[in-house]
């Protein structure tokens, strides 16, 4: 199993962070990982994605052109990645923020109102959990037990106060999925 996924968003979205925290659950579940972040020189507020692949074998580039997913935060993302997304892929956006949602009928479509639920748990920062816990309900790239450990080892200790609301964000978005 490989997956090669980008998430894309504005900075201070968390998506830098959503690619760490895949990556580090994937370490934990002794796969081979690549996190490669991309980020403009004004960071919050600027534009932000990250490329990452989880593999059970080893990754012979972290160069691709194409992803397996695609996790689309607002607009500009949408607009550049949704072409991105493999013919059977994954687009997983947040309906929120996207105005004119996706329009191709080869892949997997996921709108998640991901604000809408950060702004009912009273915490636009948990944002990024929320998606993150819709990819890994589509996708299984790794088990949720390891995305919560990650979660743990990538958020500073003096947040670890928000890890009970970050899970709680995540079971949300592996929700909104299964249901």
């Amino acid at each position: 199993m490989t997956h090669e996924a980008i998430f894309a968003g504005f900075g201070g979205q968390g998506v830098l962070s959503m690619g760490m925290i895949l990556s580090y659950a994937g370490m934990i579940e002794d796969k081979e990982v690549c996190w490669m972040p991309s980020y403009g020189p004004e960071m919050r507020g600027g534009t932000a994605n990250c490329t990452t692949i989880v593999s059970d074998s080893a990754i012979s580039s972290p160069i691709i052109s194409s992803y397996d997913s695609v996790i689309a935060l607002n607009q500009p993302s949408m607009d550049k990645f949704e072409s991105k997304v493999k013919p059977g892929g994954n687009l997983i956006y947040d309906s929120t923020n996207i105005l004119n949602p996706p329009t191709r009928e080869d892949i997997n479509i996921y709108p998640i109102a991901g604000s809408e639920e950060a702004d009912r748990l009273d915490n636009a920062k948990v944002l990024n959990m929320i998606v993150l816990g819709a990819f890994i309900a589509v996708t299984k790239t790794v088990e949720p037990a390891a995305i919560l450990k990650a979660l743990e080892e990538v958020l500073p200790e003096r947040y670890h106060k928000l890890i009970p609301l970050n899970t709680k964000a995540f079971e949300i978005g592996m929700a909104f999925v299964n249901k």
